[in-house]
């Protein structure tokens, strides 16, 4: 049997009491959570197994990013000042287009390596049309715990020749999810229609049916993120997008909406009443000028809200720091300063986040019997060398916490990340390569 344990200044716990444990020692048994106790109960000299002191580091559950593109890393800053549909019209589509097996290879390396340096130890990803397996491939090399899936795209107005077929493309994703759906512990597929613009009826209504024969498995879409789009699908269908999606029979607990920032009250009804999730991805939303979404008020209702990055052509990161601190921020101004503290967002950042995903039975918390995915922080990196209650502890990893933090990554007992250097990857290598394959993938374009 493989144990560890870890000895940390606090542990973070993000449990249902919130408890910061001090003095306390964290044993790990085959990947798993198996002990908590006061560090005057452990015998450290007759523990057989690794023991990792690390008495200035604060222990936290590892990040779950519930909005990810890993096919979009590569395009970091080259997509900028632009609103929703343009971006995707004159840049996305035909980059992602572009792709071949080694860009996109490339890409997705870059991209994990960034979110596990940063603390993320779980996400969810939408993939793009062409090479999904290289994505799967990369993802279980990587030991990221993630649900992925191809992204379906069966009509393209706005860049014809980034779509497929209807039929190619739902019979391409039940190929990929009979291999890759639990291909390993960490791994799942989600089905993951691109929004309402891009699919047709049927590709929507039968993605979401066949979702339902993957046990664990989403259903992973965009919906009400720019005006401009929502005028677009009421032309279209009628409706606004969350009414359309209801309409259609793909709303439920098992359907994650990304942005959902222009809701109306019906909307918000369905929402809740068919516990579908929302992914807010404040960064994107501000840079894309799409809007600010009204969490304070889905968090209210008990809608599920987690957080996620989106894509770096949207973003310019993957720091889940940067979401947290603005997803509140942003808030402040129009509701008060009251709202959306620094506990809640981290809940937000692991919790909810893998509750969203149908993994809190697993991770998001740091507990008995759960995964040992786990990160620890240097806080005194954010000028923060006294702590002197809990709540300074929650206001130093949300307001004055970065990546730079990061010392180290765990994800079920395996370091992936020690003194904040990835383990898995030679980050001068990534960047080298990345380089070389977006010079000729511009060119492709």
């Amino acid at each position: 049997m493989n144990k560890q344990v870890i000895i940390p200044k606090a542990i973070v716990t993000v449990n249902n009491k919130n408890e910061i444990l001090y003095n306390h020692v964290l044993v790990i048994e085959d990947g798993i959570i198996s002990s908590i106790k006061p560090e005057e109960h452990f015998d450290i000299n007759s523990f057989e197994g690794l023991v990792h002191e690390h008495r200035d580091l604060i222990l936290i559950p590892g990040f779950v990013q519930t909005h990810i593109h890993l096919c979009q890393t590569l395009f970091r800053g080259l997509a900028d000042d632009l609103e929703l549909l343009d971006w995707l019209q004159m840049k996305i589509f035909p980059y992602e287009n572009a792709h071949d097996i080694n860009s996109l290879s490339a890409s997705v390396r870059l991209g994990i390596a960034e979110l596990q340096l940063g603390g993320a130890t779980t996400i969810l990803d939408m993939g793009t049309i062409n090479h999904q397996d290289v994505i799967f491939n990369e993802l279980i090399d990587s030991k990221m715990r993630a649900i992925a899936g191809k992204c379906l795209v069966d009509i393209n107005d706005l860049y014809p020749e980034f779509k497929e077929s209807t039929r190619d493309s739902i019979d391409t994703c039940n190929e990929l999810a009979e291999e890759f759906h639990n291909k390993t512990s960490k791994i799942k597929y989600g089905f993951a229609p691109r929004f309402v613009l891009s699919c047709s009826e049927e590709l929507l209504r039968e993605s979401y049916e066949m979702s339902k024969n993957f046990h664990g498995s989403l259903y992973h879409t965009h919906s009400s993120e720019n005006k401009s789009e929502i005028d677009a699908v009421r032309k279209l269908h009628g409706a606004e997008n969350i009414e359309y999606f209801d309409r259609i029979g793909v709303l439920g607990d098992t359907t994650i909406l990304a942005h959902c920032i222009h809701v109306n009250d019906m909307e918000r009804v369905k929402l809740k009443k068919s516990d579908t999730r929302v992914a807010h991805c404040p960064s994107a939303n501000l840079k894309l000028a799409s809007g600010i979404a009204n969490i304070p008020g889905y968090l209210k209702e008990g809608i599920s809200v987690s957080l996620g990055a989106d894509g770096p052509p949207c973003n310019n990161n993957l720091d889940m720091f940067t979401e947290m601190r603005l997803a509140s921020l942003i808030q402040k101004p129009i509701h008060g300063p009251g709202i959306m503290d620094a506990l809640t967002m981290l809940r937000l950042a692991t919790i909810e986040g893998a509750k969203a995903l149908h993994l809190d039975s697993e991770t998001g918390s740091i507990e008995i019997g759960k995964k040992a995915d786990l990160v620890l922080l240097d806080l005194m990196k954010a000028g923060n060398p006294i702590l002197m209650s809990d709540a300074e502890i929650y206001s130093s990893i949300v307001y004055s916490s970065g990546i730079h933090n990061v010392d180290h990554v765990m994800i079920e007992g395996e370091w992936i990340v020690r003194n904040s250097e990835s383990l898995l990857f030679d980050t001068k290598e990534l960047l080298a390569t990345a380089e070389g394959e977006l010079t000729k993938l511009i060119n492709r374009v």
